[in-house]
């Protein structure tokens, strides 16, 4: 891609209302639009990194027997009155609206029920179980609060799996590997090291569910963490029957900030009985399917790596979510060799975003800053003579002058 081809524009300030400094960034950058509190549009630049995103949850779901399809976000109330989720004092985020001829419509937050409903055409006999339905959509929430950029939206990308299986030692075995499959994820998009399972409340599902929290001095949540065993307690089930359970004391723990990026549920069987979804076992009984949900929000990724990977400069993208790998920057005479260069670049699989302008060498320089992609390569008539190019990685590493086979050793 030609930085002359793109729509899109750098900003030098984020609109004023706008307080997150993910939501500040992206803007500014030219990766989203701020419609309202709340709700982005994603533009090129951010497109893509929201697609590099949801592809490394996509292949660590497909891994682990998961079945990519895509439901509905209009929502009649009948099966939501059956849940007794339609309420709005149950579930308080509804947005709803009517058809032409009356009837009430919801714009869907989550998909337990209708996903249920939907399987009761597709599961009757153990033979047909277990099943690990998932899909990325968009959800709406009617949040009362929407100040953390892509981090807290009322129109954000989700990816919700959920499990049918025959037994609850069935479920607890997929618990587990869908489990590993997060850690997996977050460790791909950089976020490993910070980001830990979580004990928390299971409602009215189970004693718990599971939280995967990555700290950061932004979240909105409190855990207590204790780094050698791996464990974090999330302030809401705080409490000495629950460190006691887990074999920990208060004093071996950490307070910290979090952000919550994923959390995986047991469901029993809260939407497989309202709904009535069965299945007959081996020795012709009918029973009731064990359920289990786990999601991950897209966009709420996007809006913590921009924030916690990010310097005084700009956005600093991690490898495996950046829009293109290199930004190639072309100083003076060298319109030739520039897109010679691209081209190479491009042949030798390295994706691109080429600062073809014709603007000052410091606002290119600006722009690669804030833009954040892994490395800016530089062409300029002042080496060009000596065969050499520059090669700066954005993370803060040292600059090196290098030859093309040199550079394209380091980052093919």
């Amino acid at each position: 891609m030609r930085v002359t081809h793109l729509f899109t524009k750098t900003l030098k300030n984020a609109p004023a209302d706008e307080v997150a400094k993910n939501a500040q960034l992206l803007i500014r950058a030219g990766f989203v639009y701020k419609e309202m509190a709340g709700v982005y549009a994603y533009l090129p630049l951010g497109k893509k990194v929201l697609e590099n995103i949801i592809q490394i949850i996509r292949e660590e779901m497909d891994a682990v027997g998961g079945n990519e399809i895509s439901l509905t976000a209009l929502q009649p109330s009948a099966v939501w009155e059956a849940s007794g989720r339609w309420d709005d004092s149950v579930l308080d985020v509804w947005f709803k609206t009517k058809l032409a001829n009356g009837s009430e419509l919801g714009l869907a937050p989550t998909h337990e029920e209708p996903l249920t409903k939907l399987m009761k055409s597709y599961i009757h006999s153990y033979k047909d179980l277990p099943l690990y339905p998932y899909q990325f959509q968009i959800k709406f929430r009617n949040e009362l609060r929407s100040k953390s950029g892509l981090m807290r939206g009322r129109e954000f990308w989700m990816k919700d799996l959920y499990s049918f299986s025959r037994t609850q030692e069935e479920h607890d075995a997929f618990y587990e590997k869908i489990s590993l499959a997060y850690d997996r994820v977050f460790e791909r998009l950089g976020l490993g090291d910070s980001t830990f399972k979580t004990f928390a409340s299971g409602g009215s599902f189970a004693k718990f569910s599971h939280e995967f929290q990555t700290i950061s001095e932004v979240g909105e949540d409190i855990i207590y963490l204790h780094r050698e065993k791996n464990i974090a307690i999330n302030e809401e089930v705080y409490t000495d029957e629950v460190l006691a359970e887990l074999g920990v004391s208060k004093d071996e723990l950490e307070e910290v900030k979090a952000v919550e990026v994923g959390n995986i549920f047991t469901l029993g069987t809260r939407f497989s009985d309202p709904l009535d979804l069965k299945f007959t076992d081996e020795n012709g009984e009918s029973k009731p399917v064990i359920m289990g949900s786990y999601g991950i929000g897209p966009s709420r990724l996007m809006g913590l790596i921009a924030e916690h990977f990010a310097d005084d400069k700009g956005l600093v993208w991690p490898e495996n979510v950046a829009p293109y790998k290199a930004y190639l920057v072309s100083i003076g005479n060298v319109a030739e060799q520039a897109n010679e260069l691209y081209e190479k670049l491009q042949a030798a699989g390295v994706t691109v975003l080429f600062d073809d302008r014709d603007e000052r060498p410091g606002a290119k320089f600006a722009d690669a800053e804030l833009i954040g992609l892994p490395y800016r390569v530089t062409i300029s008539e002042r080496l060009i003579g000596d065969g050499k190019l520059e090669f700066t990685p954005r993370n803060g590493g040292e600059t090196e002058l290098l030859t093309l086979d040199e550079l394209l050793a380091k980052i093919a």
